[in-house]
């Protein structure tokens, strides 16, 4: 692989880790900016929600300069809003900081992964495009566990100043290691559109909600779970994380090898993995080993489904990758946020707090059903342009 793609991760790393990394720092916002630990908790929701506005709208505007340029300054805005943050007097230019990272973090994977795959052969596409989401399941192992510690032992914002810093390294990488490109010949914003009118577009992001949905929904609240249901210590559940996480590596090196070769196979495969998986956790968290042996099982599955899912997006708007990756990207923080609502609801309902796996396992059950229907619906159109064989002395359609 170029090490142009190694560039990419790096960034990747750095935007996955300040995404999630407040997660484990939301204490110790609220108490420095005196406000309560749900409202610090907004500060997750108001990056989810940026993203979701962002990466359409930067996608659009940039797809008549080169990618390289693009990346550069995506990068920049991301070197500036960790700094901003590491710097926030108060709450509300804390938020502003987050807001303004989110923007940059949808486009960013969207160009990141056409670029990408323009790197390397067409049969190595979907392995490149795993390779840059390798730099955000790494940040779930590596990136949140150490920005938590450091900003639990010097303080949080020295977490957003470190954040900056590997932004920053990311940020040269690309400098040094991209070549320049220009963009695709043709390239406009009314042909990027047009590709929505395609309902396999449609089909692939509804699964794509509905996957990053099922994911969410125990994900988000896996803490209070292991520890509450499971029985596990709190200083248990980051080595258990990490354990998720590396199930998440392994399973997003899958997807990219597999999706290349049997892309809607691996797809039907790896969801309907996650939904078994999902089903038996909600028995299993009940107990410590089958729980932590389960969890890991869930991050295989859960992440083998992105990037063939985004490899599967660029596959079917070939003459919109840039515009339907970043609608790909802003769909799984839909997901995303409709799972934590939904299993918030749940939990406040009475109904436990496993009852977000059976929510996740439903929302799986749901993205294989859609799954299934756009495979059937794409082999019916390919099957409608197949000119049946003619038989040369009749002329008529052959037997």
């Amino acid at each position: 692989m170029p090490l142009a793609i190694l560039a990419l991760a790096i960034s990747a790393f750095a935007v996955g880790t300040t995404e999630f990394v407040i997660m484990g720092l939301l204490s110790d916002v609220a108490a420095d900016l005196a406000v309560s630990v749900p409202t610090a908790g907004y500060l997750i929701s108001g990056y989810a929600l940026g993203v979701v506005v962002g990466a359409l709208p930067l996608a659009a505007l940039t797809i008549r300069f080169p990618r390289r340029a693009v990346l550069l300054v995506l990068m920049a805005v991301f070197v500036v809003g960790n700094l901003g943050a590491s710097i926030a007097p108060g709450y509300g230019l804390l938020m502003v900081a987050r807001v303004l990272v989110s923007l940059a973090h949808g486009a960013f994977f969207g160009v990141a992964s056409v670029t990408a795959a323009d790197l390397v052969p067409p049969a190595r596409r979907a392995m490149a495009i795993s390779l840059i989401f390798s730099g955000m399941t790494v940040s779930t192992i590596l990136g949140v566990p150490l920005g938590t510690f450091i900003g639990q032992n010097f303080g949080w914002r020295s977490t957003f100043l470190c954040v900056a810093l590997v932004g920053l390294i990311g940020l040269v990488g690309i400098m040094v290691l991209l070549p320049p490109s220009a963009r695709s010949a043709g390239a406009s914003l009314s042909a990027e559109l047009a590709t929505f009118r395609q309902r396999q577009v449609w089909f692939t992001l509804s699964v794509t909600v509905l996957v990053s949905a099922a994911i969410f929904a125990s994900f988000t609240y896996i803490e209070p779970m292991l520890v509450r249901v499971s029985g596990f210590a709190p200083a248990s559940v980051t080595i258990i994380l990490m354990l998720y996480g590396v199930g998440m590596c392994i399973g997003n090196l899958l997807g990219g090898h597999y999706a290349g070769k049997y892309p809607l196979v691996t797809l039907h495969a790896t969801i309907a993995a996650l939904a078994v998986s999902l089903a038996v956790f909600f028995y299993s968290v009940h107990y410590k080993t089958p729980a932590v042996l389960t969890l890991t099982l869930m991050g295989l599955c859960g992440t083998a489904a992105i990037p063939t899912l985004q490899h599967r997006i660029m596959r079917v708007a070939p003459q919109a990758p840039t515009l339907a990756s970043a609608a790909n990207i802003a769909a799984l923080n839909v997901g995303n946020a409709l799972a934590a609502w939904l299993g918030g609801v749940a939990i406040d309902s009475g109904l436990g707090y496993d009852s977000p796996n059976a929510i996740g396992a439903l929302f799986a059950v749901l993205a294989g059903l859609v799954a299934v229907v756009a495979g059937m619906a794409d082999r019916s159109t390919r099957a409608k342009r197949i000119p049946h064989p003619v038989d040369e002395q009749t002329g008529s359609p052959a037997a």
